[in-house]
């Protein structure tokens, strides 16, 4: 059937045939040595969809990626939607059993596997039937400034073909966009499954391609961004900049690995403009010898997200002259969903309170629009920036529900809003500012306690480089708070003094009745698990844990 003059459903894959055609000459992709231009990366992805095509992907057929930020799993954010198929990019941090569980329920076809995961493959090959073809990722490494970034480091599935060598049986000629239906999965992105097996994620061509022009207007993308790959792009596809940069003719800058010291040689020699990552992320960074020495004299901004950072750390990154704006969301909400808008008369704050202001997660971005925080009910809490209740959204970047799971997905959309499980307040300015998760909220004695809350007054002493907080088993209270503390190199705080000093600053009901010194359980994208951590100190007793 014709399509109308006056429409064309609306891809994130269409940017790619624009911005090859206009930015043709200009770097694309830039990963060690290895560069590409918008020309030639285009052509690469044409030879994966037509190589695709050519083994029978078509249609509705689901193909998995297993593979870090390097240039194939960038090119399989085009290549794979360009058959008319949606990808699946898989958390390379999860065990053969789980691997297992999402190809199968996916139902993916094809499976690319980067060597350094083989062995991740291996035990369960022949326990993915649906999986009629897989081709192996090799990855030398990367000469990336003052070190070598390695390789895949890992001996490749035996008797599979090669990326380069599948890629190179496809044709260059461009694919004519499939898309019918804006409303079609474009991918499918898993959520953690800490409390059971993970669920599907469906993402539209439609949200997708909303999503990311929201990434690109409130983050100020253009042809002159230098995009550095922190985030996985197997996390809500990369925040949805993969199609975001694409869009306005950036460069991607690829980065196989999260390593601080390569992250500032790149820094420097592209002299990066924009990168995502968690607020873990950002005290690695700045707690490196090499944040001394690193001198930022342009314009450089960090989206952080997926936990709330501490006014301390944005306050430290910002001293480096990396501008900070949080973004908030869930893989349901293809990742952003707020951001932090800042408005000049903000700039009047004091120092301390400006970052106050900026630790908070802000309004919804442009191409979202609908966030609230709502009671028990199901009403809108005051706008006092007091009464806490759960953070809901709807609108265009809202998951078009859990593959094949009807009934999660009907919880999930009550009241025809998307339920986040985080609870927050509503500030007067029509700011939101999250105070923990559901089952983060630490209730004593009948009063509710926000982890965050603590952990942010933890952040404010000199001896602490991390933080968690969680609510432990306690005779008369039910429970208290804990703290469990990575000190920063070469300190050593005592236990009574971390609690003294929390007891100078918040209410002492609110302050840690112990702590613990250790490294804390993180998963890929650096999230604490504050679920590992409860479930140690609850074991055997009757509480919820997850």
């Amino acid at each position: 059937m014709e399509r109308p003059t006056n429409y064309r459903p609306l891809s994130p894959i269409s940017f790619l045939e624009r911005t090859a055609n206009v930015y043709r000459t200009r770097r694309a992709v830039v990963y060690g040595d290895t560069e590409y231009t918008w020309k030639q990366f285009a052509a690469r992805v044409y030879r994966l969809a037509n190589a695709l095509t050519e083994a029978g992907i078509g249609d509705g057929d689901c193909v998995a990626f297993l593979c870090p930020n390097i240039p194939p799993m960038l090119e399989a954010h085009f290549g794979v939607p360009l058959t008319g198929g949606f990808l699946c990019s898989i958390n390379i941090r999860l065990a053969p059993r789980e691997i297992e569980y999402i190809i199968n329920h996916s139902g993916a076809k094809a499976l690319f596997v980067d060597s350094e995961f083989a062995t991740v493959i291996e035990p369960i090959l022949d326990k993915i039937p649906e999986v009629k073809m897989i081709v192996n990722i090799i990855d030398e490494g990367a000469a990336i400034g003052s070190k070598a970034a390695p390789g895949h480091g890992g001996k490749p599935l035996e008797g599979k073909p090669n990326y380069e060598d599948f890629i190179a049986g496809g044709s260059p000629e461009p694919v004519e966009n499939p898309v019918e239906d804006e409303t079609g999965a474009i991918s499918i992105n898993y959520t953690s499954g800490t409390t059971g097996n993970p669920k599907g994620v469906v993402y539209t061509h439609r949200g997708a391609y909303l999503n990311c022009l929201g990434d690109a207007l409130e983050s100020g993308l253009g042809t002159h961004t230098r995009y550095l790959w922190t985030v996985p792009m197997f996390h809500c596809n990369g925040w949805c900049f993969t199609w975001g940069v694409t869009a306005v003719g950036g460069t991607h800058v690829c980065l196989r690995k999260v390593d601080p010291e390569v992250i500032f040689d790149l820094i420097e020699s592209e002299r990066i403009t924009m990168f995502c990552s968690a607020p873990t992320v950002l005290i690695s960074l700045y707690s490196h010898p090499r944040a001394k020495s690193v001198k930022i004299d342009w314009p450089m901004m960090a989206f952080t997200g997926g936990a709330p950072p501490s006014p301390t750390v944005i306050k430290e990154m910002e001293s480096l002259g990396i501008e900070i704006n949080q973004i908030y969301g869930l893989t349901e909400t293809y990742g952003p969903h707020t951001v932090c808008a800042w408005q000049e008369k903000f700039d009047g704050q004091g120092a301390e309170r400006r970052f106050a202001m900026k630790a908070r997660q802000g309004v919804a971005n442009i191409t979202a629009h609908e966030l609230s925080v709502f009671d028990e009910e199901n009403n809108p809490v005051p706008a006092d920036g007091e009464t806490m209740g759960e953070v809901v959204m709807r609108g265009n970047n809202v998951m078009a529900g859990y593959f094949k799971d009807a009934e999660a997905t009907a919880q999930a959309f009550r009241g025809g809003w998307f339920h986040s499980g985080d609870m927050g307040v509503m500030h007067a300015d029509g700011y939101i500012e999250l105070r923990d998760r559901s089952k983060d909220v630490i209730i004593s004695g009948g009063e509710n306690i926000s982890s965050i809350e603590v952990e942010n007054t933890l952040y404010r002493h000199p001896s602490v480089l991390e933080a968690a907080v969680v609510g432990v088993p306690h005779e008369k209270w039910g429970e208290v708070p804990k703290a469990y503390i990575v000190p920063k190199p070469g300190e050593t705080p005592s236990e009574q003094e971390i609690i003294e000093f929390c007891r100078g600053e918040m209410a002492h009901f609110k302050c840690p009745k112990s702590v613990e010194f250790g490294e804390l359980p993180k998963t890929s994208t650096g999230k604490i698990k504050k679920f590992v951590l409860r479930e140690k100190e609850w074991a055997g007793q009757e509480k919820r844990i997850n």
